[in-house]
């Protein structure tokens, strides 16, 4: 067994204990040391128009194990207390954007608006569908749609930038992989998977209230699609390693004019999987800090909601629709929201992680959604696939469907950082430097690593106590700074050149001291090389399984 696969399964395996204790009887206990309530999932009974504060940061562990995947500071629930402030970031679109147009016959087509006569909508888009990196073809390979309301398709390429369409086999001469009527669909690539059902496809065809379900050994030719349960257009599903279960992500069936579109949940640890009309709970939805758009009196609603296991956490894409007019394809955009048991979410920044154009004409001004998978690392950046509507102006019609690109820094989500001006002085580390302090964690590793930006500025850590006393010889007085550096895996050492070794498996504490930098994220590792042990979304090159291993 190569050290690779080892390590994905010593990963796999300790996200799945939670769910094999579970099977006994037990609450689940996640690999961040939450415990899951019962029943699972909750059963909601309203959707809340203010947020609601997840459980496990109200009442975070006693101790947060740390061994999966590196650590954001997206939230609260690793901070004990700091003085730094707290920057959320967006991603940028790349400037080879779109990166997919509507190019083919098939794909120029709109079979709906020649029986209608009316000005087609030609589209190459994801809609959801799927972007991945198979590490079996070394090859980035998207689903999309490819003719409006109609064709499923897949592009490869081997940058993830330019695409090409392979000449197939299901309808010769086309790469087209699926010749039917289409909503939203999900493509993902199971790691873990039977070689003959690598890939599993949840596909919403606009005829039936319900999911249709197919496997794939080559994301080519498809089993014979089977019915889900019911449910609303435009829903998708993923994967959850944490607790290793396939999640569907459900349009509610009926839009109520008080509530619009929201979200229900209900997870299988198999695929395919069905279930009855009762049987989803109610999961999320837009609240009261989803603003409208100011030319439209309707409330903000949750389109669409993308997630994927990104580190130690669930990352997820929300498509917010704030309102719709006759004079432009519904605006939506994409903002960012993050879980750690896989069910609650914290939503702090509410502005556009993803946004449309303001520009008439633009590729992306009527309506951008995003992509299965969220997101693929590529080296120091993650890449965001999504579907840009170009519009007609005048019309609520969704004119040219492409797909574009865009990047944010990995783990770029948010920073902690005193926020020194661009062209500031260089800073060098004083003991007025604004600090922040974990909650108490425990971990296997041996190298404390950081990814962060201190080209003008400097980063320096000590390891404390429960109790918060500083534990020598890991004190910032002794701990070389992070300084004059920008890097997404920067190794923390200290003068006396001692590792984290003989602190493995005890409660300590994490301070590190910023002045003049932004600090992303922190993990210990048990290689000199940093990597993390955590899921690498949609995945990765260089990567033989979604993990960082």
């Amino acid at each position: 067994m190569s050290p690779t696969r080892r390590a994905f399964l010593k990963a796999a395996a300790l996200c799945a204990v939670s769910s094999r204790v579970g099977a006994a009887g037990a609450r689940e206990t996640l690999h961040n040391g939450i415990t899951l309530a019962t029943p699972w999932p909750p059963r909601n009974r309203a959707l809340a128009d203010s947020p609601i504060e997840p459980p496990y940061i109200v009442d975070p562990p006693e101790v947060i194990p740390i061994d999966v995947g590196r650590q954001l500071f997206v939230d609260d629930f690793l901070i004990e207390e700091r003085t730094l402030n707290r920057t959320f970031h967006h991603a940028q679109y790349h400037p080879a954007s779109p990166v997919l147009r509507p190019a083919a016959e098939w794909e120029r087509r709109d079979d709906a608006a020649e029986r209608t006569h009316t000005r087609p909508n030609p589209a190459a888009m994801v809609f959801s569908d799927g972007v991945v990196f198979d590490p079996r073809d070394r090859m980035f390979k998207m689903w999309y749609m490819g003719g409006y309301s109609q064709n499923t398709c897949l592009a490869l390429s081997t940058d993830g930038i330019d695409w090409h369409r392979p000449s197939l086999d299901v309808v010769p001469g086309t790469n087209i992989v699926r010749q039917e009527l289409r909503d939203s669909n999900t493509i993902w690539l199971d790691a873990e998977a039977d070689p003959a059902a690598r890939f599993k496809m949840a596909a919403f065809n606009g005829s039936e209230k319900a999911l249709m379900l197919a496997t794939s050994a080559d994301g080519i030719h498809w089993t014979a699609p089977r019915r889900s349960g019911p449910t609303g257009d435009r829903s998708t599903m993923f994967y959850n390693p944490f607790r290793r279960v396939w999640v569907f992500s459900l349009r509610n069936l009926e839009v109520a004019a008080l509530t619009g579109r929201y979200r229900t949940y209900i997870e299988s640890p198999s695929f395919p999987a069905s279930w009855r009309a009762d049987e989803p709970v109610l999961w999320i939805g837009a609240d009261r800090l989803d603003p409208p758009r100011r030319q439209y009196a309707s409330a903000s609603q949750l389109y669409n909601l993308d997630c994927v296991a990104y580190e130690s956490l669930v990352l997820g894409l929300f498509t917010i629709f704030r309102g719709e007019g006759s004079d432009r394809e519904k605006p939506n955009d994409i903002c960012v929201g993050f879980s750690r048991d896989g069910f609650h979410w914290s939503r702090p920044d509410r502005t556009p992680f993803i946004g449309v154009s303001e520009h008439v004409g633009d590729w992306n001004w009527a309506n951008v959604q995003s992509a299965g998978g969220c997101c693929l690392v590529m080296d120091d950046r993650l890449f965001f696939y999504v579907s840009g509507r170009q519009g007609v102006p005048g019309t609520d019609l969704p004119g040219v469907c492409s797909t574009g690109l865009a990047t944010l820094r990995r783990d770029g989500f948010a920073s902690v950082n005193d926020e020194t001006p661009a062209d500031g002085p260089v800073r060098v580390y004083t003991s007025r430097a604004r600090q922040l302090t974990t909650r108490p964690v425990r971990f296997s590793g041996s190298h404390l690593f950081v990814n962060a930006a201190a080209t003008r500025g400097s980063v320096r850590a000590e390891v404390l106590d429960v109790a918060g006393r500083v534990i020598e010889p890991f004190s910032a007085s002794h701990c070389r700074p992070i300084a004059s550096a920008d890097g997404t895996r920067l190794r923390v050492d200290w003068t006396n050149g001692h590792t984290l070794d003989h602190l493995r498996g005890e409660a300590v504490r994490f301070r590190f001291f910023v002045e003049g930098a932004h600090l992303y994220a922190f993990w210990v590792s048990r290689s000199e090389r940093g990597a993390s042990g955590g899921y690498l979304a949609a995945g990765a090159p260089g990567y033989a399984r979604p993990i960082d291993a």
